[in-house]
């Protein structure tokens, strides 16, 4: 079973390593990871170049978490409807069998994954520097937890309505995942993946957490201060 899921995590690796919040910003005369929060993330994109740069690279973020974490399952299912057993990741997966099994291509999919948010966090195009993974999450999450990603949203909408904090609302989205993966019942699977993804995004928003108990903390619709002479 090791050698699918190193397939699926080196494979999401690449795909989260890729640069879009870099690759916009640059392609504007911007380098994103010297402006702002230094982050090549959606947030610091919008933060720096505007609103549509910003929507963009969450787009293309989040599509790199759902296609990581999605495509073991879209081929499984594209093997079955044309009526044959799914023989080449049920066999990789678990061993000589010829059946489609679900648990063995969700642990794909969660391997995917998590390699899709190291590589979006530490992107070896970008000497290994990246974003807090938020978007890769979500969209990775929205193929392997929908309800769950529903809820996560949900929660960010509300945080952010309240305190037009998006580091803050992206923290307690983070952590809505396992509580909800907890309370509808999901798999041990899914409830781990969900808790271990949800300390990864609080951890990669340490500084974040710094400046909001401070009380420094940018707000979303509101320009940095200008630091003093």
């Amino acid at each position: 079973m090791l050698t699918p899921l190193l397939i699926a995590a080196i494979a999401g690796y690449l795909l989260g390593s890729l640069p879009f919040g870099y690759l916009v910003a640059r392609a504007k005369g911007v380098d994103i990871f010297t402006v702002g929060s230094k982050s090549s993330g959606a947030t610091n994109v919008r933060r720096v170049l505007g609103s549509g740069p910003g929507y963009l690279v969450f787009a293309l973020d989040a599509l790199k978490g759902a296609f990581a974490a999605g495509w073991p399952l879209a081929v499984a299912r594209g093997w079955s409807s044309s009526g044959n057993s799914f023989v080449a990741v049920s066999t990789m997966a678990i061993g000589d069998f010829t059946i489609f099994d679900y648990q063995a291509v969700t642990a794909m999919g969660v391997a995917g994954l998590f390699g899709a948010l190291v590589g979006h966090s530490f992107s070896c195009f970008t000497r290994f520097k990246g974003g807090k993974g938020v978007a890769t999450g979500a969209g990775g999450f929205a193929v392997l937890f929908p309800w769950g990603a529903l809820i996560a949203l949900t929660a960010f909408a509300l945080v952010l309505a309240l305190t037009r904090y998006v580091s803050l609302g992206s923290m307690i989205a983070a952590v809505t995942l396992p509580v909800s993966a907890c309370l509808l019942g999901r798999s041990n699977l899914i409830i781990g993946v969900s808790a271990t993804v949800a300390l990864f995004v609080v951890l990669r928003h340490r500084a974040n957490i710094t400046r909001l108990l401070a009380g420094t903390e940018n707000k979303i619709g509101r320009k940095p201060a200008e630091g003093k002479p």
